[in-house]
């Protein structure tokens, strides 16, 4: 099934049950400053509130336009009052639309279906480089210095989270919540494994210097 996220900085819209429209899923995430705390599968799609509590929405919209995972995904800001001002400032930040508060679940969906069909820019051509390390996110196809790291899709999944944000420490109930592994009780073990296996691929290819572990923490990603 395709998957299309749609991030929302309004804490509770991101609550909203995702939608099955055919071999569509329509999942909605929370956005917060620092940028989506999960990993990100198909299209992108992001409401952003005019005002939030630590920056503007003006400065996430540009925040997301220099983020490239979020680079292509369709912004709308969401404004308190429909201003031509506030309209204009939008769409120069780099916002594609904007729309008056409040916004329920079915008028979010109803913009993001509206558009889907015509503007679906998918992650399918996205790569992560980092140094010898190339990642390709459509294929779940990973190399170093040109050799394929045989992993399996859950170790894949681990590998490009932590690739995409490197240097940072994620503890395993962290990891858990970034592949929407959560509600799994067994999950935290079953994150050892991951970890234990994507040591594995990384050690047959010579790149195993890639992921360490910050007892007691967790694990990070250190750039080559």
């Amino acid at each position: 099934m395709d998957r299309v996220t749609i991030f929302t900085t309004d804490s509770a819209a991101a609550q909203f049950p995702a939608f099955a429209n055919g071999e569509t899923e329509f999942a909605f995430a929370h956005l917060s400053a620092e940028g989506p705390s999960r990993l990100i599968e198909g299209s992108v799609w992001a409401f952003v509130d005019w005002v939030m509590d630590d920056l503007s929405g003006l400065e996430m919209v540009r925040r997301l336009r220099a983020d490239e995972r979020t680079s292509d995904a369709h912004i709308t800001l969401v404004l308190d009052e429909d201003d031509a001002e506030d309209r204009r400032r939008a769409l120069k930040a780099g916002a594609d639309d904007y729309a008056v508060a409040p916004l329920d679940r079915q008028a979010i969906l109803d913009r993001v279906l509206a558009l889907y069909d015509c503007t679906n820019r998918a992650a399918a051509e996205r790569q992560i480089v980092h140094g010898d390390l190339e990642i390709f996110v459509s294929s779940e196809l990973a190399r170093w210095q040109g050799e394929r790291i045989e992993l399996r899709p859950n170790e894949f999944r681990v590998l490009r989270f932590l690739a995409e944000n490197p240097e940072r420490i994620f503890s395993r109930q962290q990891l858990i919540d970034a592949l929407g592994k959560d509600g799994d009780p067994e999950c935290l073990r079953t994150v050892d494994v991951w970890i234990k296996r994507l040591r594995a691929g990384l050690r047959k290819v010579g790149a195993e210097h890639l992921l360490r572990t910050v007892h007691g923490r967790g694990y990070v990603f250190d750039r080559p």
